[in-house]
């Protein structure tokens, strides 16, 4: 909704008239100061309390007592999205959120409480929390109302905002205390678009409502791959974006969103519109997942969808059943433009795996390795591509857990399990009587992005409970690898973003992680096919080590083919290096084939210093966080920002729970990056260049915590530390400079506060 609407909403909702019975505070002035030090904790769903500072609805919502995060949740959550689930300052409350504004002039709001309390507090500088101050991301919250403030004060006094950091610049908490002493005046006017993109939304919106049925098919699957994208004109302003949404009215009139869980669910019997809504929230890279539209693009969507010759008879029905079988639901569309078009951005898509919406992402990461390396299979050599029987006879097995809803866990995990295990029998005979058996797959079964298209190599990196992906192949050789094909993309995609749901009940959170269990499997299988057939079971072996790994495994009915020949004739005693090498070097320039820093040749390492700390094993490794991002001051007056990743090492990824219990952190070993990467940074190091010897050199002598005490005493930023937010612009600012359209706010929850006794691993 516009805000100068919402602001109206807001003052008739208050008992006031126009605004300027408050103090008109400058919104410009207190955006930029609620961005870099509000919505670092407050962008997402995890975002305390469900403060969601990223817009004025946001605002005006307020919070909430109701975490969306809850393991043990027995029933469906109502859904809380923004913009979405309520449409009024009324109907939030009629949810349950209370209020964070002043309600009246003159009136002390929370917001205000809460600065004033951070103000009055402030927490020692360069010094660890008090205990008192919980991080943990599933800490209790009191969440309090504003009647609930004073006691809330009196048994927590160090809970003020910002919460656990250095204390705001007096100019800013000034700033912020005069705006919402004065009423906290939000816009009262949006942006209209320019010309020109206006008639490209224009434009698209006709191409996205074409009547015909073929049209209307394709709009339907690219509106539920592309729901969450936010989509970016060619040549615009880059930090405009637009969403995809289901609106009851029709371009030229005002959005009316079509609020449902899922983007496959039933729209209603009144007819739809999709439409192009202008994104006006602070951009959260966490949630940031961009995809372009052009020209070409139509150009592009035309030549794959409604050039084939394909017929349409009756357009599929909706709901969880078609939505949990996107095989079937779009069986009339050809499965290679399907699976083209997800190979053409496959970036954006294997990011929407992991970023979106979804911010305690720690139940779906901790399926997969803390690096991995991911290539995909030629549309040529996919027999679901190129037999239209097979995917006509095995869609029926293909079905995801989403389409099962109201069965409990069990149901749902041997449902799930039974015709998995009847999908590989059934995939496994028609590719023992295909071509490929007799030869093997060659490295012309890999696409190679027709030399052209750089989205056909990705590494993909876990940071415990989040995740990062990126095109070309980064860090040392890694343990595994993947080769994924069109069945396993689609799946993957709709279980764990199109039929994901975030506020979904225990058997839904758990049956998803359960079949991306395996779907991962699926994945190292297809590249175990590449490998010589005698070494295919004890590289296996290693990847599940552990008795309760090979049970895992024997459950899961995985035997691995050691029948089915390899096409490639090895020439060195190291095949998954020389494979996944050559992937590289057949690339048409598209990637490096050294890295940089981790795996450069002689002469050619970016950074010799930071060379030496990557794939190192070693004491020092354990007790670095997950991603921390290194700032090195030059001589320029500028900075060069590394991205550190802890890789860390297990027996096996098989299971569910108990981590700790299969952590290997004697091989751990760092991956180093010259530029940013993640979402949530753990931890920020800074020194001049000169000094990068010392630090390279003082943390391999890390063998203790009070070495690594030492270490951050040296180079770290703590929280507390005076530096802690001048350091965190420097970081935004460079970010947005680099990749104006890609950048987006870092999101703080995770950050670390070292202290003495504390497990490394």
């Amino acid at each position: 909704m516009p805000g100068r609407v919402w602001v109206l909403l807001f003052a008739s909702l208050i008992g006031f008239g126009p605004l300027s019975a408050f103090a008109q505070a400058d919104w410009s002035q207190v955006k930029p100061v609620l961005d870099k030090r509000c919505v670092v904790c407050h962008g997402c769903y995890d975002a305390p309390c469900q403060v969601k500072l990223t817009s004025p609805e946001g605002l005006l919502r307020g919070g909430s007592k109701l975490a969306v995060y809850h393991s043990q949740r027995l029933e469906d959550a109502q859904p809380t999205r923004l913009g979405q689930d309520a449409t009024t300052v009324e109907g939030w409350r009629d949810l349950g959120f209370h209020p964070v504004l002043p309600q009246a002039q003159g009136e002390t709001s929370l917001l205000e409480r809460y600065l004033a309390l951070g103000a009055e507090n402030p927490l020692p500088p360069n010094a660890p929390l008090p205990d008192s101050l919980e991080l943990a991301l599933d800490r209790p919250l009191v969440c309090p109302t504003d009647q609930e403030f004073d006691a809330f004060r009196e048994s927590h006094p160090m809970a003020g905002m910002p919460y656990g950091t250095a204390p705001l610049a007096a100019s800013e908490h000034a700033l912020l205390m005069d705006w919402v002493q004065g009423g906290a005046a939000l816009p009262n006017a949006a942006t209209p678009l320019p010309d020109d993109i206006q008639e490209q939304v224009t434009a698209w919106e006709a191409f996205l409502n074409a009547p015909d049925p073929r049209a209307q098919l394709m709009n339907r699957y690219l509106f539920e791959h592309l729901f969450l994208a936010r989509l970016h004109f060619e040549g615009d302003d880059p930090r405009r974006f637009f969403q995809m949404v289901r609106s009851r009215t029709p371009n030229g009139e005002e959005i009316d969103i079509i609020a449902t869980r899922r983007p496959f669910d039933d729209p209603g019997a009144d007819p739809f519109f999709y439409r192009l809504q202008p994104f006006d929230e602070t951009i959260v890279h966490k949630e940031h997942l961009v995809y372009t539209l052009s020209p070409d693009r139509m150009t592009r969507f035309q030549a794959l969808f409604l050039q084939p010759n394909w017929a349409l008879t009756d357009l599929p029905s909706y709901g969880d059943a078609e939505g949990g079988d996107p095989f079937s639901t779009f069986a009339a569309i050809p499965a290679r433009s399907r699976y083209q078009f997800l190979l053409d951005d496959a970036l954006f898509f294997v990011r929407s795996f992991i970023r979106g919406p979804v911010c305690h992402g720690e139940t779906a990461v901790d399926v997969i390795e803390d690096r991995f390396w991911v290539s995909f299979l030629d549309p040529d050599a996919d027999l679901s591509i190129t037999d239209p029987s097979f995917l006509a006879e095995g869609a029926a097995l293909l079905e995801l857990p989403v389409a099962q809803v109201g069965q409990n866990l069990g149901d749902l995990h041997m449902f799930s399990h039974q015709n998995q295990a009847q999908y590989l029998e059934f995939r496994d005979t028609r590719y023992r009587n295909s071509p490929a058996y007799q030869t093997g797959w060659g490295y012309d079964a890999i696409w190679d992005g027709e030399g052209t298209n750089p989205n056909a190599l990705i590494t993909v990196f876990r940071h415990f409970d989040n995740a990062s992906a990126l095109t070309g192949f980064h860090g040392d050789i890694p343990e595994t690898a993947w080769v994924i094909d069109y069945p396993v993309f689609e799946r993957i995609y709709y279980n764990l973003v199109a039929g994901y749901d975030v506020f979904g009940r225990v058997e839904h959170q758990l049956a998803t992680r359960i079949y991306m269990d395996e779907l991962r499997m699926e994945s190292e299988d297809n590249f175990l096919t590449f490998m010589p057939r005698n070494l295919r079971p004890g590289m296996h072996e290693n990847w599940y080590r552990g008795v309760l790994a090979r049970l895992h495994t024997f459950w899961h009915t995985r035997r691995i083919d050691d029948t089915m020949p390899t096409g490639i004739t090895f020439e060195t005693n190291a095949p998954k290096q020389e494979f996944l090498l050559q992937l590289l070097a057949r690339g048409n320039g598209l990637w490096l084939l050294s890295d940089p820093i981790n795996r450069c040749d002689g002469g050619d390492c970016a950074q010799d210093a930071l060379t030496s700390l990557t794939s190192q094993t070693g004491p020092w490794v354990k007790f670095l966080p997950d991603l921390s991002l290194l700032v090195v001051e030059t001589s320029d007056e500028k900075a060069d920002v590394f991205t550190l990743i802890h890789d860390k090492a297990h027996t096996n990824i098989a299971f569910l729970f108990d981590e700790s219990a299969r952590r290997e952190p004697e091989k751990d070993v760092l991956t180093i990056l010259p530029e940013m990467i993640g979402s949530y940074p753990n931890f920020f190091f800074k020194l001049p260049e000169a000094q990068l010897p010392d630090f390279v050199q003082a943390v391999k002598a890390v063998a203790t915590q009070e070495d690594w005490m030492q270490l951050v005493a040296d180079f770290g930023v703590r929280r507390t530390s005076e530096d802690f937010w001048a350091i965190s612009d420097q970081i935004h600012t460079r970010f947005l400079k680099d990749n104006p359209i890609q950048a987006g706010i870092l999101d703080l929850n995770r950050y670390k506060d070292p202290k003495l006794g504390e497990d490394p691993t």
